[in-house]
């Protein structure tokens, strides 16, 4: 399974650095065929990463998200025109079926609850917890990188919000 892994976020700005952090920690497993994108925002080249891939997953900071995180499957979203700055993930994965032709690999997004996004602050201590319960949920992914399995995770996921 080949897997495309993309950061978004800003370590200058508190918590918008979650994203940049969970990339740092996959960067030091080296795993095999899993390929890294980490920036500041999704841009529309960014649709090229998914060339080749069986899965994505987008990891994130929000704001208004679920603590200590979400973790959901999505989809291409027609309609809306890329413009050329701070894609959503859902319009990365509508560019890339717009240029290849054919379906995108199944895509899932890691937003993770932060608090503070001052430029110049640093990771708040909320954003620290929610930080640490995403790293395991992500390394739950890894465990077993194929659609089905993330599928099912997803489901438990909002099943654990609903209760």
């Amino acid at each position: 399974m080949s897997l495309v892994v993309f950061a978004a976020g800003n370590p200058s700005r508190g918590d918008d650095a979650l994203g940049p952090l969970l990339m740092a920690e996959l960067e030091a497993l080296a795993l095999p065929d899993v390929h890294l994108v980490s920036d500041f925002q999704l841009q529309i080249e960014h649709a090229l990463d998914l060339d080749g891939r069986d899965l994505a997953l987008f990891i994130d900071a929000g704001t208004g998200t679920p603590a200590p995180f979400v973790f959901r499957e999505i989809h291409p979203v027609a309609g809306q025109p890329p413009n050329s700055h701070a894609l959503p993930p859902e319009t990365v994965l509508q560019v890339y079926v717009d240029i290849r032709g054919h379906a995108a690999p199944p895509a899932f997004v890691l937003c993770v609850r932060g608090e503070e996004f001052g430029l110049g602050r640093d990771l708040s201590a909320t954003a620290r917890k929610h930080l640490s319960a995403a790293r395991a949920h992500l390394l739950r992914c890894l465990a077993c990188a194929e659609a089905t399995s993330w599928r099912r995770l997803a489901g438990a996921d909002r099943d654990l919000l609903r209760a």
